[in-house]
């Protein structure tokens, strides 16, 4: 089995092409989709080792074996679950016999191929984490049982999905090479909305010595792929796209793509410095060989785009923490942010910290507070939208104030009070282009309890609505129902208050929420543990849930939350615990949060720290290990 730093310095040292499509090879042999392609390593070896001896004589670097879709839940599609370790074994012995044509100076690489599950994960699907594990893991075992060279983990369009594979693999063999290919759509994004360059830095991270991508599209489909992609600095990219798109004739599958075609874009590639080429649905043989007569014997060359920082810099100074920003005006990539998504969707435990925007139009204080707030261990920083009707500056505004300095996940808050359809679309539609996805809906609380009372409020729309109409722009269609040219990609969140007075009101609008399009829920801020075992028992959320956590200033704090703020309760014993601090309040709440964050963590998804009068150093103290 090959290291991860062998791949990389054979990926430094010379560009390889890997082979062409099997399925379509097998198709073309007379065998149906409708079969399972995977289970012909064990039941036609001959008709696989003959697609593979074909690439070999092409030329091809880097075999992968007939196992994309050798996993339990594929396999059980045609009653075959319980020959995973056969079929799995058998692909990798048939690639390892064609390689053999070779002379052992020259043969090549055998890359052991796992492919999606074919069925989505929670939140989005019913499979769970451990369940997608357990699969990975049982044909990860079985391939590595047989000694391939590498891993090759292909078509994946779900990131998560991806990253749960590899880290599968990692578990099993820590040091194993493997390299990571999502798929792309013709915008340029997975199906799941994730970029190129979140891909890359995301697979790099997790031990990937090359990334790229494949299938979906034709040559030219991935010149945007590459061009995001190519941003990484260091990156180690490799392309395998389809030979075009297929037509019917004769009810038969023909791609069009010519093997000339196909061989002047891997030349391209390998100009524009792709570490390797090869060939997904439609290549054959003959496009194989012509890639590898155009890329020949030749090294690397460097990356030919502009490369991103991934954001600036922070250093050590003394006790305290220096930030160095990016160039001025380019923002911070969604990568960093999107691994509070990540997390959330993985069932690991995430935690988001509100700052409210400031009173006046300065906000550095809030931007240094977002970058202890991440130091801290935060995965997102959620921005309300001038709470409590009082003024203040945008919360976009704020947002990219952060996000230009500080590489953290946004969790902007939209309220209905203040703008009606129009002005709610206009600054949605404004925060998307500003790579802002993750929005909270809220209705707002009414302009009679803030600094302005004579103000009259909008409320056009409440947070259920505005829930529908941002569902409706990721479905590509507007508020009427019109089909719209564009589609977007929200994450969309609601709020939650398991205190409420009228709890079984708020289950139904709860309830309301879910079915209108929040992917997660964040709750106000609850003081005990029994509320929230209640709430879950009684509400039974098919969403994650963040848990508010507000840590008290005082024993006057307390008291005005519990006796002042309607649906919130600060129960006897914790305001007893205030009053007993006196002048160590601030402690005191801190300790007391930290406990509460402690019972928590094993009943919800994450939580949500909302420290008061923006004091964003109680929410970093509480984080402290």
């Amino acid at each position: 089995m090959w290291t991860r730093r062998q791949l990389e310095d054979l990926l430094d040292s010379r560009v390889v092409v890997f082979d062409g499509a099997m399925g379509t090879q097998l198709y073309d042999q007379g065998y149906s989709f409708e079969v399972s392609l995977d289970a012909l390593s064990l039941r036609a070896p001959l008709a696989v080792r003959r697609v593979h001896r074909d690439y070999v004589a092409a030329g091809a670097s880097i075999l992968t074996t007939n196992s994309f879709g050798a996993n339990r839940l594929r396999l059980g599609a045609t009653n075959l679950a319980h020959e995973v370790v056969s079929i799995n074994q058998a692909a990798v012995a048939v690639a390892r016999d064609a390689a053999a044509d070779r002379p052992p100076h020259n043969r090549p690489l055998v890359a052991a191929a796992v492919g999606p599950l074919g069925q989505p994960m929670a939140p989005i699907g019913r499979l769970s984490r451990d369940e997608a594990c357990a699969v990975f893991d049982e044909q990860i075992q079985a391939l590595l049982g047989a000694d391939p060279d590498l891993f090759v983990f292909e078509t994946f369009s779900d990131l998560d999905e991806l990253v749960l594979a590899a880290r599968t693999l990692r578990t099993r063999a820590p040091d194993a090479a493997f390299i990571g290919f999502a798929t792309f759509t013709e915008d340029g994004k997975t199906l799941l909305g994730h970029k190129p360059e979140e891909v890359v830095r995301t697979l790099v991270a997790e031990g990937a010595a090359a990334v790229g991508a494949n299938c979906s599209v034709g040559p030219q489909g991935m010149e945007e792929v590459f061009e995001r992609m190519s941003r990484v600095r260091d990156a180690r990219l490799i392309f395998s796209p389809n030979a075009g798109l297929p037509r019917v004739v004769d009810g038969r599958f023909v791609y069009v793509n010519s093997p000339d075609y196909f061989a002047g874009w891997a030349k391209d590639m390998a100009d524009r410095g792709a570490r390797g080429v090869g060939g997904c649905c439609g290549t054959t043989p003959r496009h194989i060989e012509l890639a590898v007569a155009a890329v020949g014997n030749r090294s690397p060359a460097p990356l030919q785009s502009v490369a991103m920082p991934l954001s600036g810099t922070v250093s050590d100074c003394g006790d305290s923490a220096v930030f160095t920003p990016s160039p001025q005006g380019q923002q911070v990539s969604q990568w960093q942010g999107s691994a509070f998504e990540r997390k959330l969707a993985a069932g690991e435990f995430v935690v988001s910290v509100e700052l409210d925007p400031p009173r006046g139009v300065e906000g550095e204080r809030l931007v240094r507070g977002a970058l202890q707030c991440l130091q801290a261990g935060a995965d997102a920083i959620n921005i309300a939208d001038s709470p409590m009707a009082t003024a203040r500056m945008s919360p976009l505004a704020l947002a990219m104030l952060i996000r230009r300095q500080v590489a953290i996940e946004i969790l902007l808050h939209v309220s209905c009070r203040d703008r009606n359809m129009l002005g709610l679309l206009s600054e949605t539609m404004g925060a998307h282009a500003l790579d802002i996805r993750h929005l909270l809906c809220v209705t707002g609380d009414p302009p009679s309890v803030g600094d302005y009372p004579g103000t009259h409020a909008v409320f056009e729309l409440d947070s259920i609505s505005l829930l529908r109409v941002l569902e409706g722009l990721n479905q590509g269609r507007n508020a009427n129902g019109k089909t719209l040219r564009f589609q977007t990609d929200f994450r969309l969140s609601c709020a939650v208050n398991p205190t409420a007075e009228d709890l079984d009101r708020e289950i139904d609008r709860f309830h309301e929420k879910q079915e209108a399009g929040a992917r997660y829920a964040l709750t106000q801020p609850i003081f005990s543990l029994d509320v929230l075992d209640r709430f879950i028992e009684r509400a039974r959320p098919q969403i994650p849930l963040l848990i508010g956590i507000l840590p008290l200033r005082n024993a006057r704090h307390a008291h005005f939350v519990h006796h002042e703020v309607p649906g919130m309760v600060v129960p006897e014993a914790i305001r007893k615990r205030m009053e007993l601090a006196g002048e160590q309040g601030p402690e005191e709440g801190v300790a007391i949060a930290r406990e509460f964050l402690a019972e928590i963590r094993p009943h919800a998804a994450g939580t949500y720290l909302m420290p008061p009068f923006n004091k964003f150093e109680m929410a970093v103290d509480i984080l402290k290990k």
